[in-house]
């Protein structure tokens, strides 16, 4: 499976999430995004699902914004304690979105997650709460944001083939 992993603020490409996918057999597009100029992130983050065309997108706190504000299609979005309300101007998600966050997290509260999911109208069930702070980086959280990556992967419509006839 292809994923666009797009890494939080001050973070760097090939962090332990992006690496711990691909270790576990995916191939993982993780650009350097811009700290200091978030349309610019969204530009190289826009770049890179264009030219890869990724099956899952995963956005990590200011990652998650990043994901927010492009135009993916169909694809799926798993969001780890996304910083939404601090950058982009997105303020839902479309259906399917998974949450992973932790309610110790001191960076993100857990509660700004519930809220974007209520305004999205999406099930609770779309927020797995685990991780015993706002990185997720440890086995437990890695674990299940590959199970996540897996199981959001759309299963009806393949790119390459236009689609049902």
């Amino acid at each position: 499976m292809k994923i666009l992993f797009l890494h939080g603020w001050h973070s760097v490409p090939g962090g332990v999430k992006p690496s711990y996918l691909a270790d576990h057999g995916h191939e993982v597009i993780n650009p350097a995004l811009d700290d200091d100029d978030f349309d610019q992130a969204v530009r190289t983050a826009q770049e890179a699902f264009d030219g890869h065309q990724p099956d899952v997108v995963v956005g990590s706190s200011r990652g998650g914004a990043v994901a927010m504000n492009l135009d993916v299609g169909p694809t799926p979005l798993v969001l780890l304690c996304p910083a939404w309300k601090r950058w982009g101007s997105a303020r839902t998600v479309k259906p399917g979105t998974i949450f992973l966050h932790s309610e110790a997290d001191d960076v993100i509260p857990i509660a700004e997650s519930r809220e974007l999911i209520q305004a999205s109208k999406l099930p609770e069930s779309s927020l797995i709460v685990v991780g015993t702070d706002h990185r997720l980086a440890d086995p437990e959280p890695l674990s299940i944001l590959r199970e996540s990556c897996e199981r959001a992967q759309p299963r009806s419509i393949s790119r390459t083939s236009g689609g049902p006839s």
